[in-house]
């Protein structure tokens, strides 16, 4: 019994590790100017320009900013659509 439990409680973790998303963190740098990460931000996930505008400064501010979160396929394919934008981003789990 106590090994059901066991294998019960491993298999409601694996699904709790599952459910939780990834980010795509967009890093602040010196060489991108502002306008520009603003207009990456509206034109390739499609955010209004207040969000854009928002999402630049906690970058520039802050250092860095989550600009989107779900599927670690979708969001490792957003980090190298970042990187051709020329910005910098990695990708992260949810919970870190």
């Amino acid at each position: 019994m106590t090994d059901i439990l066991e294998a019960h409680d491993l298999d409601q973790a694996a699904q709790g590790a599952a459910a939780v998303p990834w980010r795509v963190i967009v890093w602040d740098d010196p060489v991108n100017l502002m306008s520009y990460v603003s207009y990456v931000f509206r034109s390739y996930f499609g955010y209004p320009r207040d969000e854009a505008e928002r999402l630049m400064l906690r970058v520039h501010t802050e250092g860095r900013a989550v600009v989107a979160s779900g599927n670690r396929e979708a969001m490792e394919h957003h980090v190298h659509a970042m990187h051709g934008y020329g910005l910098q981003a990695t990708v992260a789990r949810g919970d870190t």
